[in-house]
């Protein structure tokens, strides 16, 4: 579930079709992304799911994968 409610938030902020994002994706490297869509991208989860994520878990994040375990941390805090 984190998963698919990661990706549609990354589909929306960076225009990308959601079947190409895997846990491996990358947001600087395969996505283009800067720290400020990661901040836009987990501000549409938070707000989707309901949590709260730290700004230093969130510079912590790499890849798709580390954003997934970050939000499941984050739902078990809740």
């Amino acid at each position: 579930m984190e998963l698919e409610v990661l990706k549609t938030a990354i589909s929306n902020i960076l225009k990308v079709d959601p079947n190409e994002i895997t846990e491996e994706t990358t947001f600087l490297g395969d996505l283009g992304a800067d720290s400020l869509d990661v901040y836009q991208i987990v501000s549409g989860v938070e707000e989707e799911l309901n949590i709260t994520i730290t700004a230093e878990d969130v510079e912590k994040i790499t890849n798709v994968g580390e954003a997934v375990e970050v939000i499941e941390k984050a739902l078990k805090n809740v």
